[in-house]
């Protein structure tokens, strides 16, 4: 079998030879379930009745330049609050229709990382999910929860983008690219600002769109360097920042904080490839890494030493974990699991919740 990005026809074919009927189905369901909205839709397409496939669709050509330049004014006036009411720069009628805009915009983006070269449509692309983010928590449209009301999946625009980048760069390239990607747009609880609804419903945390592009394991260990190699230049720059400007140590705590909560799931699902393996170190690397900070990091830290054996260190640290969160579901619920001591809030906690122990 290959052991590089991919396989191609004849050894795809060799590799599946030996599969049964229902090996094959489980592995297109697989691909299927885990794939990104393109890839459902292609599967749809080919396995539905020959009476009942669209017919291909008739798009007109686009210039990628043209659309980045687009792409780039829309957020720019978005940012200047020209959206809402502030400059003439945009009409009455374009700002209460800018969902629509908005989505079109999308569509060309897709459109323009069809081509060859998918440098425009990557920046395109990058730039509205960039946007999409910050609707989570900036007013730059009139409605109150401008992600929803766009219908705008944006974990599925993120697979729409690495899919096409992993195709066109490889894994090495697209690895280097996705990893600052990842740090800048995965969410905790998506991209909308109440969290339900019919876009939630059909979102996915980034960790799991990644997940579905990593086929082989040196796969998860490629991007996992460039991950650290990222957190290392955004701790570098922060440093620097920081010797300029004073250290600004409360907010910097909390920004940390948010992001070990937000990358918690991601680390855990690193513990499970790596524990156990010739690549362990990685794991040090990111439970030690001054990017992350705060009792999520504890609780990881208590996961990994549980996981190598030292359950007195595991007991400690989420014990020290739920000083600080002494309601946090999960942290009681491993805590619980270890036969670790409670703090006195936490046992409160447990208590309310009927858990009292075996």
């Amino acid at each position: 079998m290959a052991t590089g990005n991919r396989m191609n026809r004849e050894q795809f074919f060799a590799a599946i030879a030996g599969l049964g009927e229902d090996q094959l189905r489980k592995v297109l369901w697989t691909v299927y379930w885990r794939g990104t909205a393109a890839v459902r839709e292609r599967v749809e397409t080919e396995i539905a009745p020959p009476e009942r496939r669209p017919a291909p669709a008739v798009r007109e050509e686009v210039d990628p330049v043209a659309v980045l330049a687009t792409v780039r004014e829309f957020v720019a006036l978005a940012r200047s609050g020209a959206y809402l009411a502030r400059s003439r720069a945009v009409s009455p009628k374009e700002r209460s229709g800018w969902r629509f805009t908005y989505r079109r915009l999308f569509a060309d983006a897709r459109a323009a990382l069809a081509v060859d070269d998918i440098g425009p449509g990557s920046a395109a692309m990058a730039e509205l999910i960039d946007l999409a983010c910050r609707m989570r928590d900036y007013d730059y449209f009139r409605s109150d929860d401008p992600g929803e009301a766009a219908g705008v999946v944006v974990s599925d625009e993120v697979g729409v983008l690495w899919g096409r980048t992993l195709e066109h760069s490889g894994f090495p390239g697209f690895a280097q690219t996705a990893a600052a990607q990842f740090l800048r747009w995965e969410s905790e609880h998506g991209w909308t600002r109440r969290g339900f609804g019919k876009v939630p419903e059909k979102e996915r945390p980034l960790r799991e769109v990644l997940a579905s592009l990593f086929t082989v394991s040196d796969h998860w260990v490629t991007f996992t360097e460039h991950y650290l190699a990222e957190l290392d230049a955004r701790s570098e720059t922060r440093a620097a920042r920081s010797r300029g400007r004073g250290s600004g140590g409360t907010s910097r705590d909390f920004e940390r904080e948010q992001r070990t909560g937000v990358f918690t799931d991601w680390h855990l699902t690193l513990i499970e490839q790596f524990a156990g393996s010739d690549v362990e170190y990685l794991l040090d690397r990111v439970v030690s890494h001054p990017e992350f900070c705060g009792p999520d990091l504890l609780y990881v830290r208590s996961r990994l030493a549980h996981r190598r054996g030292d359950l007195d260190g595991a007991r400690t640290l989420v014990h020290d974990a739920l000083e600080t969160l002494p309601g946090h579901h999960e942290f009681l619920a491993f805590a619980r699991q270890i036969g670790a001591e409670l703090p006195a809030n936490a046992r409160r906690v447990a208590e309310q919740r009927g858990w009292t122990g075996d």
